[in-house]
């Protein structure tokens, strides 16, 4: 009897180091959401895009689940290409200067099943690079969740003397997969800067961006107001992870500003950053506009 109690000790300890674990790691993940993370219906994954430069072959991708209902989910991936205006078209042939990742990277696994809380790894394998012409090669990782139609226990009713249709959502998330080879060449420029409105209430900024060379970019546009009534210029409008892939030249994007403040007076001055390897913010392009012109 005392073994037998003895062995359910040990077990309820091993439950409870499992759990303690996956919940950790849940946490852990939380922490960098706002920054490093991309989230929708319940799945968190970290880092929200993957970029391959030759000097690594593997990167890790962190998958947790922070909903209530254990989910599956398939991994696959998914051919896009950025239109002028940032919205994305599913595509099966690459546009004239657009290469395709998805046959030199391997992913492992391809379906994981989560329980809310619980955290996995999944690997993204660099292969054949070396055999690559330079320039960039994107796809992107598609995470697609099963959907649970019946709910365990219930029973399926048939009525032959009814049709009926169930619309069922299938809930996905994708981020870019990016394989980088050669001398960076790209150069990004600002210009036709106009203050619109976005609705009746809320004032805009429009941007272009315009982008040449060989690599897409991506990084975080702010824009600050500054007016001779304000002793210091005051952020005004904030967008993360603005990107311009390739083989895009133009990308057109209205920022939404403050509406506290009166933009027929004093300048808007925006910056579009990224950080470089080495995690320090680079200056991409700037420009400003004089307002009340």
């Amino acid at each position: 009897m005392e073994k037998r109690r003895g062995l359910i000790k040990l077990f309820s300890i091993g439950i409870m180091k499992h759990y303690a674990f996956v919940i950790l790691a849940f946490l852990l993940l939380n922490t960098m959401v706002p920054v490093e993370a991309i989230a929708q219906g319940g799945l968190l994954i970290t880092p929200r895009r993957v970029v391959f430069d030759g000097r690594q072959k593997t990167i890790l991708l962190n998958l947790a689940n922070s909903g209530k209902d254990t989910s599956t989910y398939y991994i696959s991936f998914i051919q896009y290409k950025m239109k002028e205006d940032g919205n994305f078209e599913q595509i099966t042939e690459p546009d004239s200067g657009q290469f395709f990742a998805d046959k030199y990277l391997r992913l492992y696994p391809r379906k994981v099943t989560l329980v809310p809380g619980e955290a996995q790894l999944v690997k993204v394998q660099l292969r054949g690079y070396n055999k690559l012409n330079d320039g960039e090669y994107r796809s992107h990782l598609y995470f697609r969740l099963e959907n649970n139609v019946t709910a365990l226990g219930e029973d399926k009713e048939v009525d032959s003397t009814a049709v009926s249709v169930r619309l069922i959502p299938v809930y996905g998330i994708s981020i870019p997969a990016i394989i980088r080879k050669g001398k960076l060449t790209t150069k990004i420029s600002l210009s036709d800067l106009a203050v619109a409105m976005v609705n009746d209430t809320t004032p805009g900024l429009n941007i272009t961006f315009n982008r040449t060379g060989n690599f897409s970019v991506y990084g975080d546009v702010e824009v600050d107001y500054i007016s001779p009534d304000l002793e210091e210029p005051v952020q005004v409008g904030l967008v993360r992870g603005l990107a311009v892939y390739t083989p895009n030249k133009l990308r057109h994007f209205t920022l939404q500003l403050d509406n506290n403040y009166d933009y027929n007076k004093g300048k808007l001055k925006v910056v579009y950053k990224s950080k470089s390897d080495l995690n320090k913010t680079v200056t991409l392009a700037e420009k400003e506009l004089i307002l009340g012109n």
